[in-house]
């Protein structure tokens, strides 16, 4: 029986995680909140992987607010890179495979096609950056890791843009949403399959990795196809807008290649409308 450990399990990816695991034969399953295990305190990991014998890692947890991370920049990396860093060295120590979640934002977004793996990073946000020092403490630390980076994250679960879409549509708001930016929105739930089944099939084929649902979208798209979706476009007073200021700069262009995942790992990949039908239906 595979072992495994979710960290950030309170998380939206981690509450996927639990619905996905609940049901996969064959495993069992510790789901760590942080407070349960505080990824940045290396005693208390290094203690608590001695306690148990896990076969693999689940990273979900991170600081993930990109505008408060530009002030809380100290924060940011202790999280996202200080801890992977933790996990990765006792991984090591205890011949545990890491599977980890980056993000879309290590990339400056000039790109004109989908980028891939190997495209040279620059992020132009702390978190951004925090999540590529993470990455890089990784791939220096511990050659058996799944490093998945990911794009605009959503589920039925938590505070994310669907669900704020979903309030603001019982509020009657008038909403103004950008179309600055360009990349895929995922459905949490299609992650966190893509990560049991790279479990399941015991996969050793190691790395950096691209998943995102398909197909591109602004801000303003995936807010419109939310409430056609929900029956809901002729109810909500929509409008788009081409400049919308934020504190934390964003790529403008953050589509991502995964090809390599569908190759290496036989991962299928969903159309994000598709995914995102899935997900209404569901609530």
């Amino acid at each position: 029986m595979k072992k495994i450990l979710v960290t950030g399990a309170s998380g939206q990816l981690g509450q996927c995680l639990k619905q996905q695991l609940h049901n996969a034969g064959n495993i069992s399953c510790y789901f760590a909140s942080k407070e349960d295990l505080n990824i940045t305190d290396n005693e208390a990991v290094q203690r608590f992987f001695s306690e148990h014998n896990f076969d693999f890692c689940i990273n979900t947890a991170a600081y993930t607010n990109v505008e408060k991370a530009e002030s809380k920049q100290k924060e940011a990396f202790l999280i996202n890179a200080e801890g992977a860093y933790s996990l990765a060295k006792v991984c090591k120590k205890h011949n545990v495979v890491l599977l980890h979640i980056s993000t879309d934002y290590v990339f400056d977004g000039m790109a004109k096609t989908p980028y891939q793996e190997q495209d040279p990073t620059n992020p132009l946000n702390v978190y951004g950056a925090s999540k590529l020092k993470g990455e890089q403490h990784i791939g220096n630390t511990w050659n058996k890791h799944f490093i998945i980076r990911t794009s605009w994250l959503y589920s039925q679960y938590g505070h994310n843009f669907l669900n704020s879409m979903l309030e603001f549509a019982k509020q009657k708001k008038t909403l103004t949403i950008t179309t600055q930016q360009k990349g895929t929105p995922t459905n949490a739930n299609d992650l966190a399959r893509v990560l049991v089944s790279i479990i399941k099939t015991g996969n050793t084929r190691y790395g950096v990795y691209h998943f995102s649902n398909q197909g591109e979208a602004t801000w303003y798209d995936f807010a419109k196809a939310i409430f056609k979706a929900t029956g809901e476009i002729d109810t909500v007073n929509l409008a788009k807008t081409e400049h919308y200021a934020t504190f934390a700069k964003r790529p403008a262009y953050s589509v991502m290649d995964c090809m390599k995942l569908k190759n290496n790992l036989g991962i299928g990949l969903t159309d994000w409308k598709v995914s995102l039908k899935q997900v209404i239906n569901s609530k």
